[in-house]
């Protein structure tokens, strides 16, 4: 059987907006996903999977396929809908699957043969079997979370390179409850083996990994221990983390250097304490910032912040706070989201219950948009303030210093071209997202 497992399109611009050409992402490409290698990962021998990102190549409607699985991200529902209709209008069907599909089950079903609900690795060969038969189900759902180790290897040589940079997954999920996140309820507290992570760095050719656990200091002794383990590949690393778990914890920064882990996102969120513990990420605590980026830049090492605005208890003056705070941290480069209610959070549960979700055109579910009726502030007013913060940190002069900085800090010309050019990126996606 000829199975075409597909990624649609991400448009991050803002809808109402013209859009601009990204140069730079068009020569670099998007973020890696193992989201479809992995599925190819778990479909059983006889069948010949292939995979189209269409981020990065045209998908072929008239081709020889017996069934069609699409993932998708909410704001990409619209066009894997288009996608799905489209192919069953040939009569192939179609699976849907992802956080979308996952959340509105029902939606998603009036373009689909089948949605596979939650993680994909232990149902989907029973839909294959059940299909072959003639008795694919209208619903297929994981019921509990995956332990890591029942993850296989992603199919890596179906995926279309435009990047040089490679991607690992350890665990899925965290164990944190953020209210706005999509990924909690993927955390499975088992542990993957470490010699099963070891032997599939040892397959990866890309020089530079990023490996894409949502929180990778969720258990220290094993990064630890894993870090002991990575000293050995001449690779350049990139993480996610916590920030509360780097103030104390030199041997770990230590260990992430001599490892050649040189780069780490970090969900700092807000600068508002009242706004963090109101959205379930009280483990933050403001005043650990500054300590915690000076011990990670003692290392060298360089830092991506993320940051939401539109909590309920933000007020209006929380830009020019985060502004003028941005500068006193010193990160390297920064992401600026208007927070969004993603079906399936409990964000989307609670403003839907409150009835204060303005529009359901998933389109419009980029971060980049306001979506919902905000609390202490107008639309408007979040979506000028977001654009004013982003505006502000992405001007040439503040990417040129950032640059330096990095440079002088690190003493790595890798590092300054990095920072530079993905700071000149987000210069990109953010004058387009917020028109500036």
């Amino acid at each position: 059987m000829n199975i075409l497992l597909i990624f649609p399109k991400v448009q991050y611009a803002h809808i109402e907006r013209q859009q601009r050409k990204e140069i730079l992402n068009n020569i670099f490409g998007e973020a890696l996903s193992l989201t479809l290698p992995q599925v190819a990962a778990s479909t059983q021998s006889q069948h010949h999977v292939s995979i189209v990102d269409e981020n990065y190549e045209p998908i072929d409607f008239n081709a020889k396929i017996d069934l069609v699985g699409i993932t998708c991200l909410t704001m990409a529902a619209p066009r894997a809908y288009e996608i799905a209709d489209t192919f069953r209008s040939r009569g192939i069907p179609v699976i849907l699957g992802g956080n979308h599909p996952s959340a509105l089950p029902d939606e998603a079903k009036q373009h689909a043969d089948s949605v596979v609900i939650g993680e994909a690795e232990l149902t989907w060969p029973r839909l294959l079997e059940d299909f072959e038969k003639g008795h694919l189900q209208s619903l297929y759902s994981s019921e509990t979370s995956i332990p890591p180790d029942k993850i296989p290897n992603p199919r890596r040589d179906l995926i279309m390179r435009r990047i040089t940079m490679d991607g690992l997954l350890i665990r899925r999920g965290c164990p944190n409850r953020c209210e706005f996140c999509t990924v909690a309820k993927l955390y499975h507290e088992a542990t993957k083996n470490r010699d099963q992570v070891i032997h599939e760095i040892e397959n990866i050719t890309a020089k530079q990994v990023f490996i894409y656990d949502q929180n990778l200091t969720w258990d220290i002794e094993f990064l630890k221990n894993l870090l002991q383990d990575m000293k050995r590949f001449n690779k350049r690393w990139l993480a996610n983390g916590t920030i509360n778990f780097f103030q104390k914890n030199d041997e770990l920064l230590r260990l992430a250097k001599e490892a050649n882990l040189f780069y780490w996102y970090i969900g700092f969120e807000s600068f508002s304490q009242k706004s963090l513990n109101a959205s379930n990420k009280h483990h933050n605590q403001v005043e650990m910032y500054l300590p915690a980026l000076k011990k990670i830049k003692e290392y060298g090492m360089i830092v991506n912040g993320s940051f939401i605005f539109g909590f309920d208890e933000d007020t209006v003056d929380i830009f020019e706070i985060t502004s003028q705070k941005l500068d006193d941290l010193g990160i390297d480069m920064a992401e600026f989201h208007i927070i969004t209610p993603f079906p399936g959070t409990a964000l989307y549960t609670r403003l839907k219950n409150e009835k204060r979700i303005l529009t359901e055109d998933w389109s419009k579910y980029t971060s980049a948009n306001v979506v919902f009726k905000p609390k202490k502030m107008s639309s408007q007013q979040l979506f000028e303030g977001t654009r004013s913060v982003a505006m502000k940190f992405y001007s040439i002069r503040k990417i040129l210093k950032r640059s330096f900085s990095a440079f002088q800090s690190s003493k790595d010309f890798n590092i300054f071209i990095l920072v530079l050019f993905r700071n000149l990126r987000y210069r990109e996606r953010y004058r387009n997202q917020f028109n500036f």
